[in-house]
């Protein structure tokens, strides 16, 4: 404090855990201005306590810095909220009837479209035209499945894009076709862009209440800031730029967000000029465009997932693919080498081993061109890593950007990736044990709408490998954990999702972590993580979420 003035808030009698290099723990946090003026003890508090200064008793509950998702669709999610929303359900039965209900509570919608499917409820992973023809006849339906890989389309969407037996693959897609050579309704990877490029873009203002309703929704799970992992027209998922801009010239935004522009496929280095101009347009605010997404692969339960070694057949013999690497590793190299030049940070994706291999030769490529540099190149998913490369994140300083909420033994994992891998990469799946003990630096994230942002369900599964409660694509099963050696501890986890994401998305020195001079962007849960057994962690619950001192999530009034 300066000059004795007073705090304009007090967190006191609280767990205060505050991730900073010590790993320390407080009772206490004053805040002014925006900003952490005092971390310690209850008895530290009184003298920054004035007759306007709110004091909140937290009455033995935990404090921990806010949670940043470093690997989330913000946009795509919130406007999936409010578009005909498949994730809260998980049966054939439930999706068609929240496709009927939608129809008819939109009668005037061109199209049905949104999304949140999950492949094991269809046998193979494969939805039809014909149910979505039933519920919703006459009218294109367009609804993308919960990993955004694949796409589950009508008759007349098929229709009224001109896709039927005579259209051929896109080279880094599939359409799924039954025994007449007919599209069945199934679209993997870029060929959802056959039908997608049909569906109507959302108007700016639609686009705006989706991110609010997307910023309401991660605000009540404590977290403060992301990484928005597409900025840029990606399938269906509408550009989601100019609604960022639109929201902080308002004054809307209150996250911090880091955009990740979109490599287009075939483009080339001549889009770095485009790119260069919005990171322009963008920040220094709280909305950044720093980062640069190249998507490498495609997953493992469609087999476009880059392998460097082939699937097996569902009677376990060798396939003849192994996935599809959607830059040739010479383009890889040189768009990873022109964009480090331009000072941004790469955001890759990569499922497969090859994938992961091939985005690490390309970080090591433009190091060997641009030295060093400072762009805090990452990995998201990482579901199948090589040992042999396993060191290279720490010697090449590439960041594993991880969501453990995938590391467990949930259905889509069971039937329609196990069979598939064999024994010996099925055990090298989400090796985030093994990258934290390798020395590389863990940041975590969710993918939401692939999957949940509670960041309290990711950090149970990290540190048990279970399915966390209340989860609902857990199965029937028993709940044994998936790769338990794969496990980190409470500590590890908790710094992934806070200091970790912070670091990589260049705010560390502002946030990440509860110390003076800070701002004040914080969470307070229910309950001491510490202080309960591991598998417990699920269960704890967000009561505040506090940014810039100011609090913007209440539980219950909390």
């Amino acid at each position: 404090m300066i000059g004795g003035d007073h705090a304009d808030l007090v967190l006191s009698n609280g767990h205060v855990y505050l991730v900073d290099a010590a790993r320390s723990w407080a009772q206490a946090v004053a805040v002014a201005d925006g900003r952490i003026v005092a971390v310690g003890t209850d008895a530290q508090m009184p003298g920054l306590i004035g007759p306007h200064t709110e004091v909140i008793d937290l009455r033995g509950r935990m404090v921990l810095p806010g949670f940043q998702d470093a690997h989330v669709h913000a946009s795509g999610g919130g406007l999936e909220r409010i578009r005909c929303d498949l994730s809260e359900a998980h049966s054939l039965g439930d999706y068609l009837a929240t496709v009927r209900g939608y129809a008819e509570r939109h009668p005037d919608a061109a199209w049905i479209t949104g999304g949140g499917w999950s492949m094991d409820v269809f046998p193979g992973g494969l939805p039809s035209r014909e149910d979505l023809d039933r519920v919703a006849p006459g009218r294109p339906v367009y609804l993308a499945n919960r990993d955004h890989h694949a796409a589950w389309v009508n008759s007349r969407a098929l229709a009224l894009a001109g896709v039927g037996a005579a259209t051929p693959d896109p080279a880094d897609g599939r359409i799924e076709r039954d025994a007449r050579g007919e599209p069945s309704g199934t679209l993997q990877e870029g060929a959802m862009n056959l039908v997608g490029q049909a569906v109507p873009g959302p108007e700016l203002e639609e686009q705006v209440t989706g991110l609010l309703e997307g910023q309401r929704y991660l605000h009540a799970l404590g977290i403060t800031g992301w990484q928005e992992a597409i900025v840029g027209d990606y399938a269906v998922v509408p550009d989601c730029f100019d609604a960022y801009l639109a929201m902080e010239h308002r004054g809307l935004l209150t996250a911090r967000v880091v955009g990740a522009l979109w490599w287009q496929r075939g483009a080339g280095t001549d889009q770095l000029a485009g790119l260069v101009q919005r990171r322009e347009r963008a920040g220094p605010g709280r909305f950044r465009a720093t980062s640069v997404k190249i998507m490498q692969d495609g997953i493992c339960e469609n087999f476009t997932a880059a392998m460097l070694t082939p699937y097996l057949t569902a009677h376990g013999r060798q396939s003849a693919g192994s996935g599809t690497s959607f830059f040739e590793p010479g383009e890889l190299n040189e768009a990873v080498t022109a964009i480090d030049a331009q000072g941004f940070q790469v955001h890759f994706h990569a499922i497969g081993d090859r994938a992961v291999r091939e985005a690490l030769d390309a970080v090591q490529a433009a190091r060997s061109v641009n030295g060093p540099g400072s762009g805090r190149h990452h990995i998201s998913h990482l579901q199948v890593v090589h040992p042999d490369d396993l060191p290279r994140f720490r010697a090449l300083s590439v960041m594993a950007n991880c969501q453990p909420l995938w590391a467990c033994n949930e259905p889509q994992m069971t039937e329609l990736t196990l069979p598939f891998l064999g024994p010996q990469r099925a055990g090298w799946q989400y090796p985030f044990g093994s990258l934290s003990r390798s020395g590389a630096q863990l940041c975590f994230g969710s993918d939401w709408p692939v999957s949940s942002p509670n960041p309290l369900w990711e950090i149970h599964t990290a540190v048990n490998r279970t399915v966390p409660p209340g989860y609902p694509y857990g199965g029937a099963g028993p709940d044994d954990p998936f790769l338990p050696s794969e496990r980190v501890d409470l500590a590890t986890a908790l710094a992934a999702f806070t200091i970790g994401s912070a670091y990589v998305n260049h705010r560390e020195r502002e946030t990440g972590s509860i110390e003076a001079g800070k701002l004040a962007d914080l969470v307070v849960l229910d309950r001491n993580l510490f202080s309960r057994p591991a598998d417990e962690i699920a269960l704890a619950e967000v009561d505040l979420t506090i940014i810039d001192g100011a609090v913007v999530y209440a539980r219950d009034g909390r």
